[in-house]
């Protein structure tokens, strides 16, 4: 795992690491999906701003702490974290909007989900 780790942040420790790309890098992608999900965008759209913010926090990593800037495994990896976060914040505002909105409609079907609301049900006897 060390070995790992030193390959794809070469000249930064493990406490930077988690500053910059959980911190800071993972609170931005929860409010860049939760953003674009409360405004109904598509999670296409949330797949290029977290790519973009990826290029971002590598750009951080090289100002605050002389990691490298155009290292491709560590872009990979902190876009794949930065997509992780951003993914699940989207996912879990958009089911919360779906319900909230269109209670009528739809119910709630565990936090990542909805389902359509059945039917009411009736017994086949005239109420009054």
């Amino acid at each position: 795992m060390t070995s790992l780790f030193a390959s794809l942040y070469a000249h930064e420790t493990a406490l930077q690491v988690f500053l910059v790309t959980c911190l800071i890098g993972g609170g931005a992608a929860w409010a860049t999906g939760r953003a674009l999900a409360d405004t109904w965008r598509p999670f296409g759209q949330a797949v290029v701003y977290l790519l973009l913010l990826g290029a971002a926090i590598r750009f951080a990593h090289f100002a605050l702490f002389q990691g490298e800037l155009l290292s491709l495994p560590s872009y990979v990896s902190d876009a794949a974290f930065l997509l992780a976060v951003g993914g699940l914040s989207w996912r879990l505002t958009r089911a919360r909007r779906m319900v909230m909105q269109y209670r009528w409609l739809y119910e709630r079907a565990g936090p990542f989900g909805w389902r359509e609301r059945s039917a009411p049900q009736t017994d086949g006897k005239d109420p009054s």
